[in-house]
């Protein structure tokens, strides 16, 4: 049996058409269990404005302190992760609502950035895949919300494209696709089909790369590292992206080789 992890962003799937769209793909799949982890940065950014809050990144890793952390929680658990398990059972997917919180799915320390404490952003160094394994045991969806927690239970706010990578990796899974609001990495206005961690990492260094990617490709890299067998970058491209990617291996997006 096939294993995919998708993560979706934020903008990836533009509301209940795009989410409907999602839903009609999984229900074509054959033979492929699927784990869903998702962001939320617009909303949380919203919301932390609406908070007169400052939003502040370091490579594209949302910097959180302690009074920000109940409103990122509040958006990324109940609001978005409960609107996506909505939209998913209108479509007739079986869904299980989950958190890196959930059994101690993710378990963090807190993440420094050049020497630099994010506050409340947390990095995954366990991963307890079991809340997953039992929902496709009774052929649940999983859907993902990346807040967890450190040893002591403190909740923090962890980049979902890290906790995607993560996750992806302790479960083997034969894909992790990203989906994005950009049609894959680009270089000089041109999408890539293939990169290489070596390449990838060289176009981090050398500004190729910026912002909200570098995360993303980060945690591409630690997926790899992990056995992850194919990893992909893309945006929807409708009802069939699931099925080309998953079953038909069609090239879509950008290709990430180890």
């Amino acid at each position: 049996m096939k294993k995919a992890l998708l993560k979706l962003g934020g903008r990836s799937l533009e509301g209940e058409a795009g989410y409907a769209s999602l839903g009609r793909a999984m229900r074509k799949l054959h033979g492929c269990k699927v784990a869903i982890v998702h962001g939320g940065g617009a909303e949380i950014s919203a919301a932390l404005k609406a908070a007169q809050r400052e939003a502040v990144f370091v490579d594209g890793l949302r910097v959180t302190s302690p009074q920000d952390m109940a409103i990122v929680e509040q958006i990324l658990s109940q609001t978005v992760n409960q609107r996506i398990a909505g939209y998913l059972r209108a479509q007739g997917v079986a869904v299980q609502r989950l958190s890196g919180k959930s059994d101690s799915m993710l378990t963090v320390v807190p993440l420094l950035r050049h020497g630099r404490s994010l506050g409340c952003v947390g990095e995954v160094v366990d991963v307890n895949p079991e809340p997953v394994r039992q929902a496709w045991l009774h052929d649940q969806v999983p859907v993902i919300s990346p807040v967890s927690t450190d040893a002591t239970g403190q909740s923090y706010n962890v980049n979902a494209d890290a906790a995607a990578g993560a996750l992806a990796g302790r479960l083997q899974c034969d894909d992790l696709i990203y989906f994005t609001d950009v049609p894959g990495v680009q270089v000089e206005g041109e999408v890539l089909m293939e990169i290489s961690v070596a390449a990838a990492e060289k176009l981090i260094v050398d500004g190729v790369i910026t912002g909200g990617m570098v995360a993303k490709m980060e945690s591409a890299f630690a997926a790899i590292r992990a056995g992850v067998g194919r990893v992909h970058i893309t945006n929807w491209q409708g009802d069939g992206t699931l099925v080309d990617l998953l079953e038909r291996a069609e090239a879509q997006g950008t290709a990430v080789r180890g």
